[in-house]
């Protein structure tokens, strides 16, 4: 896949990996390279989980403008998305989906899935992150995919680091009962 996007304030770098877990998910992940911007503080805990909120109700906006059921976010989930955002943020891990399997796994601890993917973004400098995040997702087939998926439910995660840089993950659950 090479989707192609411009931003007016950003290139886009764009790294698409597949894993097959489950039903054969597909699992994008999209880097905004930074604006030269200075660093903001910290935000704190109740503003990256309105973004969370935010973007699930973005992402079921347009699920539901595609015709599709809103996905149901599901704290369990939106745990293994936080953290997996929040170990890129203090740089753990590296962007992308390194331990995709093992989050899949805890979640398959406490929900029976068939199937599971995930899209990750970061972005940086923009007074909108979610919105970034989420409009970089629907213009990526890969990511656009997921969030087009037979799921039916979500958990999201969002992290900031002291740079003021973004990290985004969210997970699509699709459980055995549906």
């Amino acid at each position: 896949m090479k989707p192609r996007a411009t931003w007016a304030r950003a290139s886009v770098l764009l790294t698409v990996s597949s894993l097959i877990l489950g039903g054969g998910a597909i699992v994008p992940s999209i880097a905004q390279q930074p604006p030269r911007t200075s660093p903001s503080p910290t935000p704190s805990a109740t503003s990256t989980e309105a973004l969370e909120q935010a973007i699930h109700t973005q992402i079921n906006q347009y699920r539901r403008d595609q015709g599709l059921p809103p996905l149901t976010l599901d704290p369990r989930i939106s745990e293994q998305a936080r953290s997996h955002s929040q170990a890129m943020a203090a740089g753990r891990v590296a962007f992308g989906h390194d331990g995709f399997n093992q989050r899949g796994s805890a979640i398959r601890r406490t929900i029976a899935w068939n199937s599971i993917a995930e899209n990750v973004a970061t972005n940086q400098g923009y007074s909108d992150p979610d919105r970034r995040a989420v409009t970089g997702w629907i213009n990526s087939s890969g990511h656009r995919q997921n969030i087009q998926g037979q799921y039916n439910l979500t958990g999201i995660g969002v992290a900031r680091n002291s740079r003021g840089q973004y990290y985004f993950t969210q997970i699509f659950v699709r459980s055995r009962q549906n």
